[in-house]
């Protein structure tokens, strides 16, 4: 499958580079990316885990103040001053003296601490009220009975804390205070009231204030009943130009939830007193990791510079790995010029080292192969000139026309004309075509003008017969392989025979080859010189230099080793030499 591949043109080190530089890439923005991600949940969480101690900090202060109020409330009760101020059996002309005493002893006490605005005590009747102030105006609409912090304490003994309020009970002052009441019951000799504490509520607005959460983070309490005690933007909250997730606060005892969306999304971390208030601080996501920025710079800063010195690295990596493939392409190149005396430098055992001495073996093979073809190819030149020159044998061409001659002056014109004619069709058969393979049955005219000659010459010294199958008629042979191993027969077969020999031709299909046969039934040969006739590398018998043994060399050039011929011989027994060649139809020549 050929699909579209834009590096398929560039070499191997551009696409190791290419490879190493994509995987050094992913690796480095995953890293950058990992190491970003955990610096900045890192900071987001040790700032949380900040802003949970201040807000725990702030909620202890706040208890401990409060704390601090309800002890001296409950110290200011128990006052002697206090409890004989409210017996009602005290002469009227005393009760002046007491009720400074007892506004003298609340002074004391307001006087030694900064966080208390006042101490007041009211009594249930209404008529007796005693302050830190001896000389307090107070506000004649002011309806003391009428606020939360002396309704809600009223048949209970615990303290009452108010949310922060504007305290209007003396004249002329309006001042923000956190009011703790408690109730002093009466009894059958004392007159009851309610006792008030009013906390400076500035130590709480200073406390929440040096809380700072970045730009735009900043802490809020919330009572119990949803009413806000501190908030740096209170006004805008009562004006509802702010809002805060209240309903959800309140249903939070101690931790964290984010709401909101985009550059509205908040984080509320709620921490609750013992006394319902909830401490809440208000913090920003995106300002949590207060140099996002520069982590995101060091990031990718690092990132850059881990990046160009991978990358530098793959580059002089990939060359490396590279270069012995260079080296061995370079050789391959002066191999395909034809030099092939050229060997690779073999300096590792690795699968580069194992392709170098693989190309070494290859380039010798090759190298071997080709002084072979080479000497194979000279050697059939030489079979070729040899063949050539058996078609021009001037002896045989003498001592024909000789025999021609002989005959004509002994008036046997009708065997002139025979010989005349055989000897015109074989030089025609002989030199008419300069292909090295003919059909069988073109050799096998050749081979009877080539008898018919010899025959008249040797005055009926012989006979032939030729008994090949006419299936293989179509088949390849080479040219002029049949005419050597025929005059051998005559010239030492026939010739020296006293009477009249005969020579048979004989040829059919053995599976995939032809086996033709020529058979003399002349003098013989001894049959280990029969057997060894090719091996001694003798020329042909018939001295000329070209016979059986260019033939079989002829052979075995074009078809191989399992092909050639093969003598059987004894004295006196005559000859056979069998010729074994591949079957070749004319179609498969093409």
């Amino acid at each position: 499958m050929n699909g579209w591949n834009p590096l398929k043109h560039h070499s191997i080190h551009t696409h190791i580079a290419i490879a190493f530089s994509c995987l050094i890439l992913c690796t480095t923005a995953l890293l950058s990316y990992s190491t970003y991600k955990l610096s900045s949940d890192a900071v987001t969480r040790n700032s949380q885990e900040y802003t949970s101690q201040l807000i725990e900090q702030v909620k202890v202060n706040i208890q401990t103040y409060i704390s601090n109020m309800e002890s001296i409330a409950a110290l200011a009760m128990r006052s002697n001053d206090l409890q004989r101020y409210l017996k009602q059996n005290e002469p009227a002309f005393v009760k002046p003296l007491m009720k400074k005493q007892v506004s003298q002893y609340f002074n004391s006490i307001v006087t030694s601490r900064n966080d208390i605005s006042s101490i007041l005590f009211i009594s249930d009747r209404g008529d007796e009220i005693v302050s830190n102030r001896e000389s307090a105006e107070f506000n004649s609409i002011a309806q003391i009975k009428e606020q939360d912090w002396y309704k809600k304490v009223l048949g209970t003994d615990q303290a009452y804390i108010s949310s922060s309020h504007v305290q209007r009970i003396f004249r002329d002052e309006y001042r923000w205070v956190v009011s703790i009441s408690r109730e002093l019951s009466a009894t059958e000799d004392t007159i009851g009231g309610v006792l008030l504490v009013d906390l400076n509520y500035k130590l709480i607005n200073n406390l929440c204030q040096q809380i700072e959460l970045g730009k735009r983070g900043y802490v809020f309490i919330v009572d119990p009943s949803g009413d806000l005690v501190y908030h740096p933007q209170q006004q805008l909250v009562y004006s509802q130009l702010k809002s805060e997730q209240l309903d959800k606060v309140l249903q939070m005892w101690n931790g964290s939830m984010t709401l909101g969306e985009g550059n509205d999304k908040k984080i509320y971390t709620v921490n609750t007193t013992s006394f319902g208030w909830k401490i809440v601080s208000v913090t920003y996501p995106d300002e949590l990791v207060g140099n996002k920025r520069q982590i995101q710079f060091t990031s990718a800063l690092w990132g850059t510079l881990c990046l160009v010195v991978a990358l530098a690295i793959s580059i002089i990596l990939s060359y490396a790995l590279t270069k012995p493939l260079k080296k061995l392409e370079m050789n391959m190149k002066l191999a395909e010029r034809g030099d092939f005396d050229i060997r690779v430098e073999i300096d590792s055992k690795n699968e580069i080292g194992k392709l170098a001495r693989t190309f070494n073996i290859m380039i010798s093979k090759i190298k071997e192969l080709m002084s072979q073809v080479v000497a194979e190819q000279e050697m059939k030149r030489v079979s070729e000139l040899k063949a050539l020159q058996a078609q021009i044998q001037p002896h045989f061409l003498y001592n024909t026309l000789d025999s021609i001659i002989w005959m004509a002056e002994m008036g046997k014109m009708e065997e002139v004309v025979d010989m005349t004619s055989a000897l015109s069709k074989l030089l025609r058969s002989t030199i008419s075509k300069g292909d090295e393979l003919i059909p069988i049955s073109v050799e096998l005219e050749h081979i009877k003008h080539y008898l018919t000659i010899q025959k008249m010459r040797y005055r009926n010294k012989f006979t032939y017969s030729i008994d090949v199958d006419e299936g293989i008629g179509n088949c390849q042979i080479l040219k002029l392989v049949l005419q050597p191993i025929v005059e051998n027969a005559i010239y030492h077969g026939m010739k020296h025979k006293p009477e009249t020999g005969h020579i048979r031709i004989t040829g059919r299909s053995v599976g995939d080859d032809i086996e033709l046969q020529v058979i003399d039934d002349g003098i013989g040969m001894d049959p280990e010189a029969a057997r060894t006739l090719l091996e001694r590398k003798v020329a042909s018998r018939s001295g000329n230099g070209v016979g059986v043994v260019n033939v079989d060399h002829r052979i075995k050039l074009n078809f191989g080793a399992a092909y050639g011929l093969w003598f059987e011989s004894d004295l006196e027994e005559g000859m056979s030499v069998t010729m074994r060649i591949p079957l070749l139809r004319e179609v498969e020549q093409t």
